[in-house]
């Protein structure tokens, strides 16, 4: 039934046309949390630009992080920047599920993606849409842990068929069995960004993608919120943001 609903009504993905991991990488850590429609313009564009690992690990880090501005989470693409890194460093693409959550900003659901989209294998591979599918369709109980839950999605899978079973199963539980239809709840729900942090860290990075560098005052008198020390501490440690002698840069 999902996979008859899947050829009639499947979604014009860009980063369904495609097999290449470096392509599938970008589209996964791009629509964390953000919805797709959002995000096809940013992949577009990104891919024109840094078509390869290569390409990316060359960039420069202040151009990776202006291309990535409006998609939040300004951290995601410095790690996806050092993944490529350390990708050419190796030589080749691991396909062995452990080898890929050693990679910067690679967590279960992100590797099981990437060898289902890229190489087809039979892996587990549970998104949100996937685990409201799966909790519906076959009656399990809203709190199975995630490692009950990703066993149950690597039995259902069709041998050999699991770049198009699950992209199936993503477009049934966003087009068919929403969360609003179903009732079932994601297990994390994304925090509300005016006022947050992460609001504060989009102004730091816009202000230095204009400015260039910034001392500790113009940054405050830009963002005026007694937050900034905290803010910028994360973004130091994160790699975003670099402190040289009082002056703030990408």
């Amino acid at each position: 039934m999902i996979l008859s609903f899947y050829a009639g009504e499947k979604r014009d993905l860009p980063w369904r046309k495609t097999t290449d991991p470096y392509k599938i990488i970008v589209s996964e850590v791009m629509l964390q949390q953000t919805q797709v429609d959002r995000v096809i313009p940013y992949f577009e564009k990104w891919i024109a630009r840094w078509p390869t690992f290569s390409d990316l690990a060359q960039a420069e880090k202040s151009e990776v992080l202006a291309y990535w501005s409006g998609l939040g989470y300004n951290s995601r693409p410095i790690r996806l920047q050092k993944l490529a890194q350390e990708i050419v460093e190796r030589g080749d693409f691991p396909t062995e599920r452990d080898d890929l959550l050693k990679l910067p900003g690679i967590g279960p659901y992100t590797a099981g993606a990437v060898l289902a989209f890229a190489f087809n294998l039979d892996v587990p591979c549970v998104d949100t849409n996937i685990r409201r599918v799966l909790i519906h369709e076959l009656g399990l109980p809203e709190d199975i842990s995630a490692k009950e839950l990703e066993q149950v999605a690597l039995d259902c899978v069709p041998p050999g068929r699991s770049r198009e079973w699950y992209n199936a199963l993503m477009d049934y539980g966003a087009m068919v069995k929403t969360a609003r239809k179903t009732g079932i709840r994601p297990t994390s729900c994304q925090s509300k960004f005016e006022g947050s942090s992460r609001q504060i860290r989009g102004k730091v990075l816009r202000f230095l993608l204009a400015k260039k560098k910034a001392n500790y005052d113009s940054l405050m008198k830009h963002v005026e919120d007694v937050r900034l020390d905290d803010v910028l501490l994360g973004m130091i440690k994160d790699g975003v943001v670099e402190e040289s002698n009082g002056e703030f840069t990408l």
